[in-house]
């Protein structure tokens, strides 16, 4: 039995909650899939527009009405963590038991820890909440103080630091999951990016990357692939351009040479493609595969996405 994580994107579940309870049913099938192949899986996501929008509802109503508390970015990422994964464990148990398996599906409110001097708190990077024009943007940070950047020819949005993750804290009672049959959902949003003072740990505002976290949990669980599902089939060099090229199959060195050319966009593809390096080139013979979240199963087969090994 082969151990599998899939990282699946805080974009590729929907903007709205009735948008996600539909993205996560069309995933379902091909996450279980791998399931009912004999593999052991670990499920991560992201909760970039999804902590944005929450931590936007929280703002705004704390002005609003004078009793609704400020709510701190790293609770909303907590919530955030709670409700997508109440929506992915429905929508894999019921695929579950369509498909004739028993077995539980768990989410873990994962805490990771960073270092408070992380350079990310001094250069802000990753994109969270919805997208915008320019002119809302430029509204937006003169009236709260955000940073807000260009995303991929797709609109403007926030960034927020996005530290590095040091250590998942729920990492043994993951193991325990596991162990148990469990199919675990963890380090969701990247997870709630904590640091240790003293004796304890400490909530700090930021959003980890998931595909990061994600690939600390594969090594951490000695996985044999980590899947990353998104929004597009295959990673692509010269995106949204008239010669955009899709890739089956990268290398590390060819992986490597697109980065040095700027070809993967710092707020998308980039961290998705530095997560993958890092995973395939701590230990031989693993791989790593991006592709849309309809099509896990067939990608870990090679036969769609983007295979990434050493």
């Amino acid at each position: 039995m082969s151990k599998v994580v899939v990282a699946l994107g805080g974009n590729a579940l929907g903007n709205t909650p009735e948008g996600q309870i539909e993205a996560v049913r069309k995933a379902a099938p091909s996450i279980m899939g791998l399931v009912k192949a004999g593999h052991q899986v670990v499920i991560g996501h992201g909760n970039g527009p999804q902590v944005g929008m929450i931590n936007n509802a929280f703002d705004f109503a704390s002005q609003g009405d004078g009793k609704t508390p400020y709510m701190p970015l790293v609770e909303c990422g907590a919530m955030s963590q709670g409700y997508i994964g109440y929506h992915l464990q429905q929508a894999l148990q019921a695929e579950a038991e369509h498909v004739g398996l028993k077995l539980d599906v768990v989410s873990v409110v994962t805490q990771v820890e960073v270092s408070a001097e992380d350079p990310s708190f001094q250069d802000p990077s990753k994109p969270v909440g919805n997208f915008c024009s320019k002119e809302e943007a430029d509204a937006i940070a003169a009236e709260k103080g955000w940073t807000f950047v260009e995303d991929a020819g797709r609109g403007y949005r926030r960034v927020v630091p996005s530290p590095l993750p040091v250590k998942i804290v729920e990492m043994d009672a993951i193991k325990k999951m596991m162990e148990m049959g469990m199919v675990v959902i963890a380090v969701g949003g990247g997870g709630i990016p904590v640091i240790c003072k003293g004796d304890r740990y400490v909530g700090i505002d930021a959003v980890i990357d998931k595909d990061r976290s994600s690939a600390r949990l594969a090594s951490d669980l000695d996985a044999d692939a980590l899947v990353i599902l998104t929004a597009v089939d295959r990673v692509a060099i010269n995106f949204n351009k008239p010669d955009q090229k899709d890739l089956t199959h990268l290398t590390v060195a060819e992986a490597r040479e697109y980065m040095k050319k700027g070809e993967f966009a710092k707020g998308s593809m980039l961290p998705k493609v530095e997560a993958c390096l890092a995973f395939v080139e701590a230990k031989k013979g693993r791989k790593a595969v991006i592709t849309s979240l309809a099509l896990a199963a067939e990608a870990l087969k090679g036969e769609v996405g983007t295979v990434i090994e050493a």
